[in-house]
């Protein structure tokens, strides 16, 4: 059986882009995009406003997709949507899910994210915060 396909918001503001922490780690996947499963009948940019609400509390708009690939880690399906704020203040909404949110800059990535981004995300990043 397929598992669902994942959608993630890549989410900057103020030269910095919002990462979350899962409350359980999957593998060495820790601090991510907030994310999650797209539901049936749901469009992916839909599943990524969806889930950033649940997730951080956020309020955003999706803006352009970005790309999408199976995860080597994972091996689910995924995609990522570039997303504007239109209000509120992350924090960790979802707290069996979240336990933490950070705004990052570019330079902070690789500590959080030590395994790298998906190349078109990296360059999304590289574009819109340098």
């Amino acid at each position: 059986m397929k598992l669902p396909a994942v959608s993630a918001a890549v989410i900057v503001r103020a030269g910095r882009v919002l990462l979350i922490r899962r409350a359980r780690a999957e593998g060495d996947l820790i601090w991510q995009f907030p994310a999650g499963k797209v539901e049936p009948g749901e469009a992916v940019a839909e599943a990524a406003v969806r889930e950033t609400r649940e997730e951080t509390g956020l309020k955003v708009e999706a803006v352009s997709l970005i790309g999408q690939r199976v995860h080597p880690k994972t091996g689910r399906e995924m995609h990522y949507t570039a997303c504007r704020v239109i209000d509120g203040k992350a924090h960790a909404a979802a707290a069996d899910e979240v336990d933490a949110v950070a705004w990052v800059t570019l330079a902070e990535i690789s500590e959080k994210v030590p395994y790298g981004l998906f190349g078109p995300v990296q360059e999304y990043l590289d574009n819109t915060l340098a």
